[in-house]
């Protein structure tokens, strides 16, 4: 996964995921945050640039007090197929078994995805 940090790459990614609304609602917020000055210490990961599969936004791994937060670790997806989904979740250095954390989505497939990888890990999803 590719941090975006560019102002003119995150921008590019707000327009587009602007045309994509409201199913990019949940990352669309942190993309708008990260470009305007980024207060709240998040970033922003996509798969590749500038034709990405999947966005993901989190707080930065330095700002994660308690690995067993899982509102502190919250991480947001937005994806264009579900392959890249189930990539992200089974095997990237970007969301991690080491801590709890919940995933904020609005597609069809996301629910069942996170379902089918935590099983196959052995891991338990509420």
């Amino acid at each position: 996964m590719q941090i975006l940090r560019c102002p003119a790459q995150l921008q590019l990614l707000e327009e587009t995921l602007r045309r994509s609304l409201p199913t990019t609602l949940p990352v669309l917020g942190t993309v708008m945050t990260v470009a305007r000055g980024n207060p709240a210490s998040h970033e922003v990961l996509v798969d590749s640039w500038p034709h990405f599969s999947i966005v993901l936004t989190r707080l930065r791994p330095e700002e994660h007090r308690d690995p067993r937060d899982y509102y502190i670790n919250q991480l947001a997806v937005f994806y264009r197929d579900e392959g890249a989904l189930q990539a992200l979740l089974a095997g990237t250095e970007a969301v991690t078994r080491e801590r709890a954390f919940q995933i904020l989505g609005m597609q069809d497939g996301l629910d069942e995805a996170v379902q089918e990888v935590a099983s196959a890990r052995g891991l338990k999803v509420e």
